[in-house]
């Protein structure tokens, strides 16, 4: 098993910049037009997939992409975040959906029981050496047939160690900028079926994470 020590400093990060968070984090309306597209395709997919089980959206933070999906037709959805302090940010601005606190690497769901996972700007932070533990839980929760998007910060490697965050707030963690095809190939190694990817250019897209290149992938489980 991978070293997962991580996890301490991404939750107390987070749980520190939690409410500063909110207020500077546009929500998905705020997205540049490419990457909203890649938000709607996941929404109709998954909704098309309903039946499958619901849709879990992973590192949701303060709910703005959960209540996203449920706007565009995704009925039964859910957010996961290892931050207790940003679950309750999102429990109270959609206390409509549920929201609970768990890792990405231990989902609290059974074997194939999702119809969607949805990993929304929250991977980045996983050394590359745990996202073979994470895809692969990605891979057990999600039912035959069902759907995951994966989008975040990528680059050639690089790992960036910042300090402070979200107007001077101190932080912990890392970000693991990977190559879109490693990340890619993991999700296949994983046992995904990669349908989709897509790289936007640093200057693309809105919001802070603008001076980083993007990647989006949609991908499924096989039926």
């Amino acid at each position: 098993m991978p070293d997962l020590s991580h996890l301490t400093a991404v939750r107390e990060s987070y749980d520190t910049v939690a409410a500063a968070y909110v207020g500077r984090v546009p929500p998905p309306t705020g997205l540049d037009p490419v990457s909203r597209r890649m938000l709607d395709a996941f929404a109709e997919l998954a909704a098309g997939a309903a039946r499958l089980g619901p849709v879990a959206d992973v590192g949701c933070g303060p709910g703005k992409v959960t209540a996203y999906l449920a706007e565009r037709g995704v009925a039964d959805v859910f957010g996961v975040d290892l931050s207790p302090a940003m679950v309750r940010q999102a429990r109270r601005a959609y206390p409509e959906l549920p929201f609970v606190v768990g890792s990405m690497t231990a989902l609290p769901v059974a074997d194939r029981a999702l119809g969607g996972v949805l990993a929304y700007y929250s991977t980045h932070h996983t050394p590359p050496e745990a996202l073979p533990v994470v895809f692969g839980e990605f891979r057990r929760a999600l039912a035959p047939g069902g759907h995951l998007m994966l989008a975040g910060h990528v680059g050639d490697g690089e790992v960036v160690r910042p300090t402070e965050a979200y107007g001077g707030l101190p932080v912990s963690y890392a970000s693991y900028l990977l190559p879109p095809g490693r990340i890619g190939d993991l999700l296949e190694r994983a046992g995904f079926v990669v349908d989709a990817r897509l790289t936007q250019e640093a200057g693309e897209g809105s919001g802070e994470g603008s001076r980083r290149r993007y990647g989006t992938f949609l991908a499924r489980t096989p039926g």
